[in-house]
């Protein structure tokens, strides 16, 4: 559990930001100027506030009202950077092992497993300058976990990456967050990092929190989807994989039923959480007959919110999950849609990205 509180004004701007983020992966989502690293830098102890207060596990690492400010090396906070700053003249393993120079005293995580995890044991006797960039991130990673933290800072890791070297990192996330249950405090300003790797999201405006809550909520949310900008506005659903078919598609399951995608690596029973497009989603007033698509999922509307311009977003509900549509207002009043009316949500199998599938979290309990 991570509390925290913060005021602090620079040139042009004020900041007034406080929320509680639980275990797992919380983001800092919002536009560049947001306070998103601002708030990681106060929780590292780079930064001290105007007055604030930071309470991980139990434990007050900053209190401006009582004088309390542990320096950065007894936070036990470990912080990986948009850039690697790995030490030039050390090899990867020198540069692994730094941060145990920094572990508390005790039983630690054992170094191989990081490797292993991290995919690392071919590059230990390398230098810095050979890496690519997805590999330096890599031992970045690896160095600040073997430092034990309490708590993981990553400030925009992904940032400074190509997509290629982005799609190579994320497997790696998604088995930190899920083998080693380390808390992380993710900054980004990619809705797609965030919804494959965020249990939890806060989102920042201007300094200013204006929504926390768990990701698959406040991703669905019409309400918030402005601020996390309509095109990438979408849902994500939990989802169980029920088997792979011999046509080259796999059947998963969802709260409202069946849903078929093209060919997963996931193995039969493993949970997958799979990101939505709002713009993806096809509503119908009644069930569709003769359509290519496949995914024909019952829903109820739970929500209309119409924009400025000619959109609208409805909130709906398939089980106990969320899915967000977008559709043009003439369609939303020529169909009727209303709250509560019960309506189908149809979705092309080839329209969900490879990129907006990924390990569950654990956030929600698979359909069975």
């Amino acid at each position: 559990m991570l509390d925290l509180s913060l005021r602090h004004r620079f040139a042009g701007m004020s900041l007034d930001i406080g929320f509680q983020a639980p275990g797992g992966v919380t983001a800092l989502f919002g536009r560049s100027g947001a306070g998103k690293t601002t708030v990681v830098n106060v929780v590292a102890g780079l930064l001290r506030p105007d007055a604030g207060r930071v309470v991980a596990n139990g434990d007050v690492l900053l209190d401006t009202d009582t004088g309390v400010f542990l320096p950065p090396h007894r936070r036990r906070v470990g912080y990986v950077f948009q850039d690697a700053r790995l030490f030039p003249h050390l090899t990867v393993r020198q540069n692994l092992l730094y941060g145990q120079r920094f572990a508390p005293s005790g039983p630690g995580i054992d170094p191989a497993r990081i490797i292993n995890l991290l995919g690392l044991a071919a590059l230990l006797d390398r230098r810095p300058g050979a890496l690519s960039g997805g590999e330096k991130s890599r031992v970045a990673l690896g160095r600040a976990i073997l430092s034990r933290p309490r708590l993981l800072l990553l400030d925009e890791p992904l940032a400074a990456l190509d997509e290629a070297r982005k799609a190579e990192i994320m497997p790696y996330l998604e088995r930190l967050r899920d083998e080693l249950a380390l808390p992380m405090l993710y900054v980004s300003h990619s809705i797609a990092e965030v919804a494959r790797l965020a249990t939890t999201v806060v989102l920042l405006d201007r300094g200013r929190v204006t929504a926390v809550g768990p990701a698959a909520q406040i991703l669905s949310d019409p309400a918030l989807a402005p601020g996390l900008g309509l095109r990438e506005a979408g849902s994500i659903l939990t989802t169980r994989v029920a088997g792979h078919e011999e046509d080259g598609l796999t059947r998963l399951v969802c709260a409202a039923g069946p849903l078929w995608l093209p060919r997963l690596a996931s193995s039969p029973g493993q949970q997958v959480r799979v990101r939505i497009l709002a713009q993806d989603v096809i509503i119908a007033t009644e069930r569709p007959q003769g359509l290519s698509a496949l995914n024909i999922l019952p829903a109820q509307i739970l929500d209309l919110r119409e924009g400025e311009g000619p959109g609208a977003l409805i909130s709906l509900a398939i089980g106990d999950e969320r899915l967000l549509a977008r559709v043009t207002r003439r369609s939303a009043r020529a169909l009727g849609l209303v709250a509560g009316r019960s309506v189908f949500a149809v979705l092309k199998a080839v329209s969900v990205a490879q990129a907006n599938i990924a390990p569950g979290a654990g956030d929600a309990e698979p359909p069975k």
